[in-house]
């Protein structure tokens, strides 16, 4: 078993957690969390050993009634593999206490992309992380795990000549009440590219990509306009069968009457997915459309959740314990990962099984 360590117990973290402990090859070895708030709280109701990421900081959990298993330190010290789900810039701070205990480490897409030895997406990229001499490996940002996540298939089966993209982005998490817009629209940046472009590159750096961001009042999801010149001239449904045969991928039917991200997250918690997580790129079938060689389509993206299943295969990559097609179909598999539809056909599963199931 892969004993696994989650530093960071926040938004990412908590659901990395949760993955973890749904992984027939891992255990959580604890998680670490730097007050002892709300979050907390839920480590301690599902027995997560519960570690203070910041030592001095340890007796406001004694003070608040929380006993604690140790320092970060230790939990560093007893795990395989530590997930770094710490604030931007703060990862890049830990890596030193990685390196002190030979403990390989995954990073999130805040960090700079140097703080690990490759940035990785488990459907382009997986044995980039494999390699014998990579240790470090930084799980990109939600937007370009999902671009990359859509732009891998479309290389593979036409080839991609320019990809262009308009990103209107979420102004903050639901529990992020500092964030904003309140009352806004805000290019974001107001330069030319944003840096989804250039993060793309570190995962396919042969693809031509231009990519331009807005910041809206809203907390729900991102959304992708996108339009890519292909070097073959398929047809929409050649498109839509294409796109429909990815696990992480998501065509959202007409006939579902799903119109935005509103819909989007309630139909995740209608059909009973934890915190309403949806881990799939969700493409609107309707607007997959082609003219020559010019595909068009949106895409939606849940910020909160469609890391989670790239950073479970991550640390098998970093270990080297299965490859690519059996670390996703196995991280597919526990969490629920396959959204499909009753209006299309055969369902898939759209909640988790249990573990005993």
């Amino acid at each position: 078993m892969i004993e696994v360590g989650v530093n960071g117990y926040g938004t990412i973290g908590k659901r990395v957690a949760d993955a973890v402990a749904a992984q027939p090859d891992m255990e959580l070895a604890g998680v670490a969390k730097t007050r002892p708030n709300y979050e907390a709280e839920t480590a301690v109701r599902k027995g997560y050993p519960l570690y203070a990421a910041v030592p001095d900081r340890a007796d406001r959990f004694h003070e608040a009634g929380i006993d604690l298993a140790g320092e970060a330190e230790d939990m560093v010290m007893k795990s395989d593999v530590v997930v770094d789900t710490t604030p931007s810039g703060i990862g890049e701070q830990n890596r030193e206490l990685y390196e002190r205990y030979d403990t390989p480490a995954t990073f999130q897409g805040g960090e700079d992309a140097d703080v690990g030895d490759t940035s990785f997406v488990a459907r382009a990229n997986y044995d980039a992380a494999a390699a014998e001499d990579v240790d470090y490996v930084r799980v990109v940002s939600c937007n370009t795990t999902g671009l990359s996540r859509l732009l891998a298939p479309l290389r593979e089966a036409y080839g991609v000549e320019k990809a262009r993209v308009t990103l209107v982005r979420r102004g903050g998490d639901p529990g992020q009440t500092s964030r904003g817009p309140i009352n806004d629209i805000l290019p974001d940046p107001v330069s030319v590219p944003s840096h989804h472009g250039p993060d793309v590159n570190t995962i396919f750096p042969d693809v031509d990509i231009d990519t331009l961001g807005v910041k809206v009042p809203a907390t729900l999801m991102h959304l992708h306009s996108v339009n890519v010149t292909l070097e073959a001239e398929p047809s929409a449904a050649d498109v839509r069968d294409l796109l429909s045969d990815e696990s992480r991928l998501f065509l959202v039917p007409e006939e579902a009457g799903i119109d935005g991200t509103g819909k989007l997250k309630e139909f995740a918690q209608d059909t009973g997915r934890p915190r309403g997580d949806l881990w799939e790129n969700c493409v609107w079938e309707e607007s997959v459309s082609t003219e020559g060689s010019d595909l068009y389509l949106f895409q939606s993206i849940h910020q909160e959740s469609d890391v989670i299943p790239e950073n479970i295969d991550a640390i098998r990559a970093l270990l080297d314990r299965e490859d690519k097609q059996t670390s996703m179909a196995t991280t597919d598999e526990t969490l629920g990962v396959g959204l499909e539809s009753l209006f299309r056909g055969a369902r898939r599963r759209v909640v988790p099984r249990e573990a005993d199931d």
